[in-house]
């Protein structure tokens, strides 16, 4: 069937919901499983609940279902990636479709690295008005039917809740049940999706007239009531936030300020000025809506893409909120989900454009030291996947290293980590590159027995091995395997008592000298493993079945 496979090509495709039938019709069926994220949601710190500003990212680009609707790839040269997820806290795929189901290689990247996704229900124009008088004005079963399909879609293809997006203008009848199909829908997401989410765009009023607020007030905020959150227009002004944050009392976290990165309309700033409507919105501890992000790739090019993109999300850095990761093991080859090449084992396998962002890898802090350090992806080359992380600094004249931030870490340390890594660096023959892990301050956290004293400010060097111990040797073959140009360490560490902090890479010079010196290293691989846990053998795999062969 056409909806589910490319009739070019017969692969399998993401696809959307047009109108109230296609929605009231749908039921899962054989041919949507490759639909279904198979990655679950990673757990990090703090939760999304916490009380501190959230960002949320709308992604609307062209129209949405592009290259992103092949779910097993495609082979597209320049493709637009989202990886700052370190920095964010909710995705949203946004189309002007009826039903916005987002495309589960979105689904799959956000959800390895902690970021819930949201799809889009929106009605618009004078057919806007027709489904919503057909669905509101109808009555609590008619309402109630469009709730729990919403709620079962997002069960069903495992994302996370829901963007409503009402703009047009409503009838009293209508628009006197919205607020309870609001209450509806986000009981039936929150029974039916752990951790489910549904937020409602400024638009439509309480009297049914469409007019934005840019602001949460006593037009709207009957919506904002009955479910998580409330998106606000882009073209508010200072006082607009003033009054939302008096009025949003302590749900003041649930206001996602809208923010245009094209700057359409009357705002404070979007491209590279988008950091003044943060700083804003942030004065007034309010979340932040950044809608439209691909500005970077539509606005720019392609050509720079990865470069503007640093560029764009390093400029807003200091107003987004970072996220640590909570659960071990923690194992990466820094992989954007496309390359111009495919690498295994520091060999280009296979040259030639690849977009999939189902594999692209947990990722990394991007961290900029103004003239000192710079973050940023590598495509030309990588041991695993189609690039590497590439880091590229100096060390000041008299210091001895340069310490990345790789992690941030919230959780408590095993008693003993194991930890690798595979480097190339380019630079004077006296360097040398390890793995540093800091913990929290605590009077009881010991590294190895408890007769060692405390390192200062929980500095810990795990030890370096070389060779890994004989139960792990498969595992941990890495310790030996750099080849190609790349160098492989193998490290343990025992703890005691410890809470892990940060894991970072130490660039450092065996005699301090009176010359600036830079260097540039490439980062494959890093994994942190519990011992304990990588010691027991993996599950095995039982009844594999294979379904709808075609051989061409």
């Amino acid at each position: 069937p056409a909806r589910y496979f490319d009739t070019k090509t017969t692969e399998p495709i993401s696809f959307f919901l047009s109108g109230l039938e296609e929605l009231l019709a749908w039921q899962p069926n054989s041919n949507d499983e490759f639909n279904v994220s198979a990655v679950p949601l990673a757990k990090r710190q703090p939760p999304l609940h916490s009380m501190r500003p959230r960002t949320l990212v709308c992604h609307d680009m062209r129209g949405g279902y592009l290259e992103d609707r092949f779910i097993q790839g495609s082979a597209t040269r320049n493709p637009y990636v989202f990886y700052h997820w370190r920095y964010i806290d909710i995705f949203v795929y946004f189309s002007h479709h009826t039903v916005t189901i987002p495309p589960v290689v979105w689904t799959n990247a956000a959800h390895r690295n902690g970021v819930p996704v949201l799809g889009t229900f929106i009605t618009e124009w004078t057919d806007g008005e027709k489904l919503c008088e057909a669905f509101l004005a109808g009555g609590e079963e008619a309402y109630g039917a469009v709730a729990e399909q919403l709620a079962r879609i997002a069960q069903h293809y495992r994302f996370d809740g829901w963007l409503v997006n009402i703009e047009n203008k409503l009838s009293a009848a209508a628009v006197g049940n919205l607020p309870l199909f609001l209450r509806e829908l986000t009981a039936q997401v929150h029974s039916a999706v752990p951790g489910g989410l549904v937020i409602w765009y400024d638009s439509v009023l309480k009297d049914g007239t469409l007019r934005w607020q840019n602001e949460l007030n006593d037009e709207n905020r009957i919506f904002f009531d009955a479910c998580d959150g409330l998106f606000t227009n882009y073209n508010w002004k200072e006082e607009q936030l003033e009054r939302t944050q008096r009025l949003a009392g302590p749900r003041l976290n649930d206001v996602y300020v809208g923010v245009d990165v094209f700057a359409r309309g009357d705002v404070i700033g979007g491209g590279f000025d988008t950091d003044k409507s943060l700083r804003l919105i942030r004065q007034y501890g309010l979340s932040a809506a950044i809608f439209a992000p691909g500005w970077v790739y539509e606005h720019l090019g392609k050509e720079n893409f990865l470069q503007n993109e640093n560029r764009f999300w390093g400029s807003l850095a200091e107003y987004l909120p970072t996220h640590s990761i909570c659960t071990l093991p923690l194992t990466t080859s820094f992989s954007l989900g496309m390359g111009t090449s495919t690498f295994l084992d520091g060999k280009d396998e296979e040259s030639g454009p690849w977009y999939d962002l189902s594999a692209q890898d947990i990722q990394p802090l991007y961290p900029e030291l103004q003239g000192r350090l710079s973050t940023s992806c590598c495509l030309q080359d990588a041991w695993c996947g189609g690039s590497s992380l590439k880091l590229q600094g100096t060390i000041p004249p008299g210091e001895e290293r340069v310490a990345v931030r790789l992690f941030s870490l919230q959780m408590p340390a095993p008693p003993k980590l194991f930890l690798t890594l595979l480097y190339k660096l380019e630079g004077p023959d006296d360097f040398t590159v390890a793995l540093e892990v800091t913990t929290w301050d605590s009077g009881t956290c010991f590294e190895g027995n408890p007769t060692s004293l405390p390192e200062p400010n929980g500095r810990y060097h795990p030890r370096f091995l070389p060779a890994p111990p004989p139960e792990l040797a498969k595992l941990l073959a890495a310790c030996h395997r750099g080849s190609r140009g790349w160098t492989s360490r193998c490290y343990e560490l025992e703890l005691q008592d410890c809470s892990l902090r940060d894991l970072s890479v130490i660039v450092s010079r065996q005699q301090p000298s009176l010359e600036e010196t830079s260097f540039t290293c490439l980062l494959g691989e890093v994994r942190v493993l519990d011992t304990a846990s990588v010691a027991a053998s993996p599950a095995q795999v039982h009844s594999v079945a294979a379904s709808q062969l075609w051989w061409q």
